[in-house]
């Protein structure tokens, strides 16, 4: 829900959007306080207030942490907050723009180098004894981030919300999928399409995918790259829920398409190494 606020829907379009979702098995709704300059979350509250009753078919997935200088004069600086106070504040503000009584699924937005892991879990236990926060988990968070906060609390953060795709391997190199798969924990995908870099850019590595993808989408009778793309991430044994970051129902439709595509080992080493720019070592 991202850009939710630039796609200039009225609420009943937006829950048209919501329905049709629904409707292909896609239930998780991913927000951030701030997105839209926190104006989407209460934009999908309102869609939602039209049939509350949808409330139960889904998992809304938020996030704070993350305070911009733009268009607030109080922060003087663009910084994060990850004290008890901000992160309660900013659930009760999520439960009001939501309009609903529960959250599924609160996450801290980014790695905060002056987070206070205590506190944070006192948060986190409060919201949860409470019933406002039914499960906790972090986002963009590399291994010593997430063992940090996770010793602290007293059950287990269930996921991580982190950028995946094809043309950016950072998560993949660097270990920190490897971590999601030693602690069970399913990671969240965000921009899975690179941007939309896959298809517009020139840069050496866009261009290598595009052929490489154009060439696997041809042997396993894809609609579109994009396909191949969610595909590649979904095989992966990490079990990586690709967000899918569109209000075009077209888009929607396509990317559930790659639930039923299957790469096998060459096709998906073939589009590692293409990222690469070299042969695996």
């Amino acid at each position: 829900m991202w850009r939710l606020a630039d796609w200039k829907q009225s609420k009943e379009e937006t829950l048209d959007l919501i329905q049709h979702n629904l409707e292909q098995g896609i239930t998780t709704f991913d927000h951030a306080d701030i997105y839209g300059s926190y104006t989407c979350e209460e934009l999908f509250g309102e869609a939602l207030s039209l049939k509350p009753s949808l409330r139960e078919q889904m998992e809304i997935v938020t996030k704070c942490g993350v305070l911009p200088s733009k268009n607030k004069p109080e922060h003087k600086t663009h910084h994060y907050n990850t004290s008890e106070k901000h992160i309660l504040t900013s659930v009760e503000n999520s439960l009001k723009n939501l309009k609903t009584d529960y959250i599924d699924t609160l996450l801290i937005h980014r790695p905060d180098p002056f987070m206070d892991g205590e506190a944070v879990a006192s948060a986190f236990t409060k919201l949860k004894n409470e019933g406002k926060v039914r499960h906790f988990g972090v986002s963009n968070f590399k291994d010593h981030q997430w063992n940090m906060l996770q010793s602290f609390l007293p059950f287990q953060l269930v996921t991580n919300q982190l950028e995946l795709s094809a043309y950016n391997l950072e998560n993949f190199e660097d270990g920190t999928l490897n971590l999601c798969q030693e602690k069970r924990v399913a990671p969240m995908a965000w921009s899975p399409l690179a941007g939309g870099k896959v298809f517009t850019s020139d840069d050496d590595k866009a261009v290598r995918l595009q052929d490489t993808l154009s060439k696997v989408k041809e042997e396993i009778g894809a609609e579109g790259i994009d396909q191949v793309l969610y595909a590649w991430l979904l095989s992966h044994p990490a079990k990586i829920m690709p967000i899918v970051g569109t209000g075009k129902k077209k888009r929607i439709d396509s990317a559930t398409t790659a639930l039923s595509i299957k790469l096998n080992h060459d096709h998906w080493f073939e589009i590692l190494q293409s990222s690469m720019g070299h042969d695996v070592p």
